[in-house]
């Protein structure tokens, strides 16, 4: 699993992240949390390992980048007898900054599979109505889909096969975001 980078809105100043960082800092602003605890959420096992896993360095890592672009910082250390473990939380700023990551669609349907789960994860998770997210992503998957369809008269080849693969792709996509929460009109 790639940890591709994530832009977000350059007016709010942040790091570009990658999606465990997204992850890491979304379970942070829903409970603070020790890396082991973030580490046991995302493996395969773990709650949104079903989604998403993460190996414990790259959670450390995330950990890491995180605090110092201040969007987490340390709680407390808890004592134990293995290494102290420090419960990190999310900063004003890293809550702000995860409420608007989960309100924004993912941009690319090869993204829905990873991002668009994991924020519909996130939402169940936090007791959140995913209805907004979810009519947004259509917003951003019709055109798409219209779009691959247009190209396919005029392709041929592999050109033609490719479109084909887009166009099922962003098809059943569309027909997941029906399943899960029916568009106006439809159910």
């Amino acid at each position: 699993m790639s940890a591709q980078p994530s832009v977000f809105p350059a007016a709010t100043s942040l790091p570009e992240m990658s999606l465990p960082e997204w992850l890491v800092l979304a379970i942070l602003s829903q409970q603070p949390a020790h890396g082991f605890a973030v580490a046991q959420l995302t493996a395969p096992g773990g709650d949104l390992g079903r989604v998403w896993q993460l190996p414990k360095a790259v959670v450390y890592r995330a950990i890491g980048r995180l605090h110092d672009a201040g969007l987490i910082a340390p709680e407390v250390t808890e004592p134990g007898l293995g290494p102290q473990r420090t419960v990190y939380a999310a900063t004003p700023r890293g809550h702000e900054a995860t409420g608007q990551w989960l309100r924004t669609p993912v941009e690319h349907v090869r993204e829905i599979r990873s991002q668009l789960l994991l924020k519909l994860a996130l939402l169940d998770r936090a007791g959140q109505d995913p209805s907004d997210l979810l009519r947004a992503q259509r917003a951003v998957l019709e055109p798409i889909a219209a779009a691959i369809e247009a190209s396919q008269a005029r392709s041929s080849g592999f050109d033609a096969t490719l479109l084909a693969w887009r166009r099922a792709t962003a098809v059943a996509a569309l027909d997941f975001l029906d399943r899960i929460a029916p568009a106006p009109g439809l159910g």
